[in-house]
């Protein structure tokens, strides 16, 4: 028994490394999902995301992650997005995202009862100068708590 071990041993801690760095994107910088408790988005629980740009002639892509359940009532949701750069400055853009057709027909990939969105919202973006930016999300629709969302979260990679 003690021998099975180990060899079985070495060989699953090395599927599970190879596993966890076969997954990691290189061109991703920010790639992380925040849960909405009890999927009730309240305009007070902004959600905010550090971003490090370490070279600002490069293009990054940026992407809300969504993810909202059947039940959700709206075919689009509003958010306003903020951006504070490294010298304190902030500006705000507000944002329409498309999630569903006319007929209601969703648009996102759906698993069950959910439904999955990662909505470009700026492309081929540089930002300004070098260092951490503070970006923030915050729900803009006139329901307050919006329900229904499950997830909110922010992507952003290195431009193809």
């Amino acid at each position: 028994m003690k021998s099975a071990f180990k060899y079985i041993f070495p060989a699953m801690t090395a599927f599970i490394l190879l596993s966890w760095t076969g997954c990691t994107d290189p061109n991703a910088i920010v790639d992380q999902n925040i849960e909405i408790v009890n999927n009730n988005w309240a305009y007070s629980n902004k959600i905010k995301y550090a971003v490090k740009i370490d070279n600002e002639q490069t293009p990054y892509n940026l992407y809300l992650n969504l993810r909202v359940t059947g039940d959700y009532k709206y075919s689009n949701l509003f958010v306003l997005i903020y951006q504070t750069n490294p010298d304190k400055k902030a500006t705000g853009t507000r944002y329409e995202f498309k999630l569903a057709n006319p007929d209601g027909e969703w648009l996102g990939q759906g698993s069950g009862n959910l439904y999955s969105y990662q909505i470009p919202f700026r492309l081929n973006y540089k930002f300004p100068a070098k260092g951490v930016y503070t970006i923030q999300i915050e729900q803009n629709m006139r329901d307050n708590p919006l329900h229904e969302v499950s997830d909110i979260g922010l992507r952003v990679e290195k431009a193809q």
